[in-house]
């Protein structure tokens, strides 16, 4: 069964949306000139999205999905066939992929308007303060890491990451981001095992 047109039209400029957020940022954004960019205007958008916060929004949940290596991520958590260090440099290696430095680079850019204009992008922020985290935290809990101790490591690891990327946008070192993280995961994966056999213990 075919889409709506309306539909039709909504995904198209969606689409058109986040291809120019990727490429110009999002700082200096008017409705007039996302509009100009995609071949639509500002009653449109409007009718569509509701507002320039809602269609950013959605725009970098429809870019995010252009990334396939940061879906993988969560699927490489969640296999418990390798060890949990393992896994871990494994995440950060597809997270410091070059081909997701154009998301990297608009991720900072909305955090820090997100950051200085509370309201203006909730949403994005509860996104950045507990996906992350809660996806690390399951596959820690399932470890056997009690729930307090795996949401603790998680909020951890999460923020060594969210540096980790900010050093490989200014620094642009993808080998020294790779050495720290697995320096770092390895004291990480064994904290986590020892927290999981104290449990067990206990």
């Amino acid at each position: 069964m075919s889409q709506p047109p309306e539909e039709n039209e909504r995904t198209r400029l969606l689409r058109l949306s986040a291809d120019h957020i990727l490429a110009h940022g999002v700082a200096g954004l008017s409705l007039r000139g996302i509009g100009k960019a995609v071949g639509s205007n500002n009653r449109m958008l409007l009718y569509y999205f509701g507002s320039k916060e809602e269609l950013i929004a959605a725009a970098l949940t429809e870019a995010g999905g252009r990334f396939p290596l940061l879906e993988r991520i969560f699927e490489l958590l969640d296999d418990r066939d390798q060890p949990l260090r393992t896994r871990l440099e494994a995440a950060w290696e597809l997270l410091s992929a070059d081909e997701n430095l154009p998301f990297h680079r608009v991720f900072f850019e909305v955090l820090g308007l997100a950051g200085y204009q509370r309201g203006r992008f909730d949403a994005f922020l509860d996104a950045v303060a507990t996906t992350w985290r809660g996806r690390v935290a399951t596959a820690l809990s399932a470890e056997g890491v009690p729930a307090d101790e795996a949401d603790d490591l998680a909020r951890e690891l999460v923020s060594l990451w969210r540096g980790l990327q900010l050093d490989l946008l200014t620094a642009g070192d993808r080998t020294a981001t790779l050495r720290v993280n697995a320096a770092a995961v390895a004291s990480f994966a064994a904290r986590a095992g020892a927290a999981a056999c104290s449990r067990s213990l206990g």
